[in-house]
Parts: C-alpha cells; structure tokens; sequence
C-alpha cells in the first residue's frame, strides 16, 4: 500500500519516503493506523510525505510458508532478513536507496532498530512504537509458550493442516489473548463478556496459518540488538504505552532510551495497551514536534 505525494530530488528520487513496519503477522494494511494523523497540516500530511507499506517477509500475502506452500519447509529467517526483504523491495519497486523515516510497531519496532543499525545511514528518523530492544522475561516466555504448544503436536512436521494442528492454533493464538488489552480494559469486562471476546478471539485467529505463526514467532523469540544500539545514526522516537502488557516501559521503552544517544521517549496512557497505535491522535502534539524536524526534505 502506498499513500501520499512523492517529491523526487534533483536525480529524480523519491526523498520524502516514509515506511510503515506492521506487526507480527500483520500486512500492509496497518498502515491505517496513521491514517487519522494524514489529513493536510497534520502530523503525517499526506502531501508532505509518500508511506508505503508492505506486508513483511514471512507474513500471509508475502513470502512466507503459507504462500509458497512450503510450510515446515520454509527457511528459517531473522528479523534482520525481513530488513533486508523490505530494502530491496524498496529498491526493486521504487528506486529507492534512501529514506525520509520508518514507522514500526511491536514487531515493526524490531525491524526499525535493526534497519537503524545494520544500515545507519539509510533513514532519517526511526518512530519504534511499543516494542523493544530484545525479546526477554516474561515476553519470551509467551513466546517460548506459543512454540512449545505447536511444536508439541505430533502432526506439525506432516507439512498439512490436520484437525489436531487446527486445535493446535487456536491454543496458540489464545496464548496471546492476555497481551493485548489492558489489564484495566480486561478487569472493566464481565465474566460473560470476557467468555465472548475470548472465544471469538480464538476464532478469528484461526484464519492464520500455522506455520507462518511458528515461524514468525520464532524469529520474534529471537530477537535482541541491545548491544548493537550505538550503532544508530538516526533520530528515534520511542513510544510506550504504560498499560501495555507486552512490553512495560520501565523494562522496555525506558531502560532503550537511555541507551540510544538521539532518542526522544512518549509514553502514551491508554486501556487499549499493546493496541495503542489505534489511537495515537492522542498524542498528536508531541509526534507533530519530533516530525517539525522533518517538513520540507
């Protein structure tokens, strides 16, 4: 998906690129998230910049087991190749070898930092929005949980979707129910009421192939820059949200902005935790401040 106005520079490429980084098994899609913030003289003025959005390696609808149905077969990657898949898409698509910034979410966030390092001077800015330096404590935990679940069903190496694997998935979905929302969001819900999100939850999930929710989870287990973070060049923005569940800012946002030189930290209050992106006009202010030093690239 792409959205916006390009502006080309004297050699006649794109210089006002902005790409968004969904999260864990998401697709191009969640870039609606911004959506709100795009009208004119807004934070991501959709005629100051030009996003683009793909849907990452390993994700349904890209390369990933499902679409080429390798499925078990499908090659291990790390969150460094779903950077290097995204870059030379970039490359390949549009020309382009430089951009303005990168948007990441959860798993975006992942793939933010390590485009940052491994690629310093690739992008400007850096916006890593409830996420982390590494994948640690009770994060990987969940985790290590979703991949024992479907790694301890006897049909998960026949390479078919089984009804055992079909239960299998939807246990392992439902593993994640707990880290989405709030723990106030969930309190606030009856019992009835809870019964009902959880198993339409369990439902919903399992329009997910099995082996692209193992295999992503696994390169998301994995994950941990904390000692390449002197690495970044860029300017970064991190987000947190104080309810999130997933990754609480006095482990995660707060402990990564003090190891990040050019960092500036928002943490949001909001009931939506880990989901907080849905609502970040909340915060327009302080995004419009980190982006002023943007306008006219």
């Amino acid at each position: 998906m792409t959205f916006g106005t390009p502006k080309y520079d004297e050699e006649g490429m794109i210089s006002n690129a902005i790409v968004y980084a969904h999260g864990s098994l998401g697709n191009f899609s969640s870039m609606k998230k911004i959506f709100p913030l795009t009208s004119q003289n807004d934070v991501f003025d959709k005629d100051k910049y030009f996003f683009i959005c793909i849907s990452a390696l390993g994700s349904p609808g890209s390369c990933s087991p499902s679409t080429t149905d390798l499925k078990n077969k499908f090659p291990k990657y790390s969150i460094a190749d779903v950077v290097n898949f995204q870059k030379q898409f970039l490359k390949e698509k549009f020309g382009i070898e430089h951009i303005l910034g990168l948007i990441g979410n959860s798993m975006g966030g992942f793939v933010g930092l390590t485009q940052a390092i491994e690629y310093p001077n690739f992008q400007e800015f850096i916006i890593c929005g409830v996420s982390s330096y590494k994948v640690a404590g009770h994060d990987y935990i969940l985790s290590k949980f979703v991949d024992e679940i479907i790694t301890s069903d006897p049909d998960y190496n026949k390479g078919e979707l089984t009804y055992s694997l079909i239960r299998t998935l939807r246990l392992a979905n439902l593993a994640e129910f707990n880290f989405g929302l709030s723990k106030e969001a969930l309190r606030a819900m009856s019992n009835v009421e809870l019964d009902s999100e959880f198993e339409n939850f369990g439902n919903e999930t399992l329009e997910i192939d099995i082996y692209d929710l193992k295999y992503c989870n696994e390169s998301c287990m994995n994950f941990n820059v904390e000692n390449d973070l002197d690495k970044i060049k860029s300017k970064v923005l991190i987000i947190a949200c104080k309810q999130d569940p997933h990754f609480p800012p006095e482990l995660d946002a707060i402990p990564m902005s003090e190891m990040i030189e050019d960092s500036q930290l928002i943490i949001m209050d909001s009931e939506l935790g880990h989901l907080c992106f849905n609502e970040l006009e909340t915060i327009s202010s302080e995004l419009m401040e980190f982006m002023g030093d943007f306008d006219e690239r």
